[in-house]
């Protein structure tokens, strides 16, 4: 062998092996760097960790003694409202305490006022009897001394005692009266309360506007489209106004008609779930839509015809039923109302033992030309008789209709008793919401009537206008005055207010006498 190659080869191994001891000596020292920095990074870590932690526990502690002061604040606000409650209380016992003084006052007041009734009743007894012997005397001396055949005798006898007779006649009747009013009273309430307690009706009141949640606010600007043209043919196959404002992921829909406002709604729904929104997507959807509620409003009357027990009513009728389940009348559901009215004026017959059937029908159907009085000219109340009448409903129904609103007397109690019925249902709380500046403006005018009569010193509208309290002045008003001023505030509100069911009037006269000991 060469011994240059050889050389060559030992020269080539050398420097391999200079290159392998570099190469582990660089190895080594980049482990001996990475262990530095690994033990530096450890140390680092503990020490953040323990600035972390302190911080941590300060942290905690000021958190703890925000706690306590609060917890502190609370329980000294806690004790002094234990405190207050404990004055009021205090106040409320010493009124209570009065109230019972007082009315053990009232009642020495009242046994006073008793035994002087008592001693009057005996007063006029002695002085009835004293008249009845002068009239005796009267006669005997007619007859010895004036000289009158006894025919003349006989008739100034009997017309004195037919002048008598008249009188106790109309005392009797008058005591009669008093007593048939009274039972008439107490019937009619226990009446009214027995129906009133087996229905129970829920609240109804409705709103103007229908709120349709959106998956995502991007779906708005899909409703509103292009320059606004899905919006703007919404608007107009629908008629109701679509509010789109800064209120998340939800589009307002504005409208007096309850229907259209249900259609539209439901039409965006699907617009929705479809996804395809454009203005012949939207027309088509519509028109669906109206093509179905037309056959759920026929479902939403028939299942009140049913739950009442009606049967026989026209398709058309019961479709129009269908129609007031998305009327409204001061907020009032009118299908609700209606059938509310069938129900009460149902129960009330049983126990007056009329025509029940009459009165259920009349009762639901009283309100049925409120369906297509936005349609057809003319009150609900001629609409609704046209409308019994052309599909020949029986005279008695027909005439529940059109004297629920006194528009004609009536003519059996059948019409009474829907009347009252629908007046209970519409006056009862929570049935009906009227506008506030109304609602104020009634009651100023309750007061404003009854202050205008003389002798009148106060009035008090209560009860959310269902009561006027009258406070008169006893040197200007008599009992008997008291009497007939009553009747003629009560005149003056029924011509001059217009209001739903009943107002009370109630007139306070009272004596009082004040004198001083010195």
């Amino acid at each position: 062998m060469d011994p240059q190659v050889i050389g060559l080869a030992v020269v080539a191994a050398v420097a391999i092996a200079v290159w392998l001891l570099l190469r582990v000596f660089y190895i080594n020292q980049r482990v001996r760097e990475a262990e530095e920095k690994r033990q530096q990074a450890e140390k680092a870590a503990q020490q953040e960790a323990e600035r972390l932690k302190k911080e941590r526990l300060l942290e905690a502690r000021d958190q703890i003694l925000q706690w306590r002061t609060e917890a502190e604040n609370e329980i000294q606000e806690r004790r002094r409202e234990n405190s207050r409650t404990e004055e009021k209380l205090t106040e409320r016992r010493d009124r209570l305490q009065e109230q019972e003084e007082q009315l053990r006052n009232r009642n020495q007041e009242f046994e006073e006022w008793s035994r002087g009734l008592r001693q009057r009743e005996e007063l006029i007894r002695d002085q009835e009897k004293e008249a009845q012997e002068l009239l005796q005397q009267r006669n005997q001396a007619l007859e010895d001394v004036s000289g009158m055949t006894s025919e003349e005798a006989k008739k100034a006898l009997l017309t004195a005692v037919e002048s008598n007779a008249s009188h106790e006649a109309a005392l009797i009747a008058k005591r009669i009266e008093d007593q048939a009013r009274e039972n008439a009273e107490k019937e009619a309430r226990k009446i009214i309360a027995q129906a009133i307690q087996r229905c129970a009706p829920e609240q109804a009141v409705e709103s103007s506007v229908s709120v349709v949640d959106l998956p995502s606010d991007d779906m708005k600007g899909r409703i509103i489209g292009r320059e606004g043209r899905n919006i703007r043919a919404l608007e107009q196959a629908t008629g109701v106004d679509l509010i789109v404002d800064d209120t998340p992921e939800a589009i307002i829909l504005s409208a007096f008609d309850p229907l259209r406002r249900e259609i539209a709604k439901v039409s965006i729904e699907t617009l929705l779930r479809d996804g395809r929104i454009h203005p012949a997507r939207i027309e088509e959807v519509v028109t669906k839509v109206e093509d179905e509620f037309d056959e759920k409003l026929y479902e939403e009357g028939e299942s009140v015809v049913f739950e009442l027990g009606i049967h026989d009513l026209p398709r058309e009728i019961v479709h129009l039923l269908g129609r007031l389940r998305y009327r409204t009348s001061y907020g009032q559901n009118v299908l609700y109302h209606s059938r509310e009215v069938a129900y009460l004026a149902g129960i009330m017959a049983r126990e007056l033992e009329a025509d029940v059937e009459v009165c259920k029908r009349g009762g639901l159907l009283h309100d049925i030309g409120k369906a297509v009085d936005r349609d057809m000219e003319g009150t609900h109340l001629q609409l609704g008789v046209q409308l019994a009448r052309k599909h020949q409903l029986s005279e008695e129904v027909i005439h529940t209709i059109e004297a629920h609103h006194f528009d004609v007397e009536f003519r059996s109690v059948e019409a009474v008793i829907v009347q009252a019925a629908d007046a209970l249902s519409a006056a009862r709380p929570g049935a009906r919401r009227e506008v506030l500046e109304s609602y104020v403006k009634r009651l100023e005018k309750l007061e404003e009537i009854a202050v205008g009569f003389e002798g009148v010193s106060k009035a008090f509208a209560l009860q959310a206008g269902r009561e006027v309290r009258i406070i008169v002045e006893s040197s200007k008003v008599s009992d008997d005055k008291a009497f007939w001023l009553t009747k003629e505030i009560a005149k003056c509100i029924e011509r001059d207010i217009q209001y739903p069911g009943q107002i009370k009037v109630t007139l306070i006269r009272e004596t009082r006498v004040v004198d001083y000991a010195r």
